[in-house]
């Protein structure tokens, strides 16, 4: 929603997104190099040449999108972890990203599977991205810890833990879950993960 008496985006940059958004279909669909520039420019309804004045060359494109990917996501789950009630509530946070999943399907498998093969892109969003997210959940975890809610460990790794487990919930359509799972079983899984993440397997004693 844009703000009131905020300019509207200039024309340049209503292209440039209309190219980003295009980018994230194609390459979820038929992968970073199974799409071309035609194929881009094509999608976003604009001149191949256009293409190149916004980015220096598809790569390029690709780097934006994924980067700015990873950005959103992680910032909407540690937004929303920051927001919780109580510490103990990682169930409902979990539960919420799941059902949003669906809308950023084509997102999460960009973000996903690109960086992957291109260790270039792999190593800048671990640069720029989950390392400074990384340290957003560890400070929050040891701020649990000091307040005695969760058991005194390591708080990167709980950190690190609880953002892999996310990564693997974020992309479940295609490795826990089955494609179409039903909004039940997302939440089940929603809820078995945070059960395991805060009360671990092993039996009470």
């Amino acid at each position: 929603m844009r703000v009131l008496n905020q300019p509207p985006p200039a024309p340049s940059d209503l292209t440039r997104t209309r190219i980003l958004q295009a980018a994230q279909r194609l390459f979820a669909r038929k992968g970073y190099n199974g799409t071309t520039t035609k194929d881009l420019a094509h999608e976003a309804k604009v001149a191949e040449g256009t293409i190149f004045r916004h980015f220096a060359n598809k790569k390029a494109i690709l780097v934006e999108l994924a980067t700015q990917g990873w950005v959103e996501i992680l910032t909407d789950l540690l937004t929303e972890l920051s927001e919780m009630g109580s510490y103990k509530a990682v169930a409902q946070v979990m539960r919420r990203r799941m059902l949003q999943m669906p809308a950023n399907a084509d997102l999460m498998r960009v973000c996903f599977l690109e960086a992957q093969f291109h260790p270039d892109l792999r190593d800048r969003i671990q640069a720029e991205v989950i390392d400074k997210m990384t340290d957003v959940a560890e400070a929050f975890f040891q701020t649990a810890m000091d307040r005695g809610i969760y058991r005194p460990m390591n708080p990167r790794l709980v950190a690190q833990v609880f953002l892999g487990m996310f990564a693997i919930a974020g992309f479940s359509h295609n490795t826990i879950l089955d494609e179409g799972s039903s909004p039940k079983k997302q939440l089940e899984m929603a809820e078995g993960i945070a059960d395991i993440f805060l009360n671990g397997v092993l039996a009470k004693e």
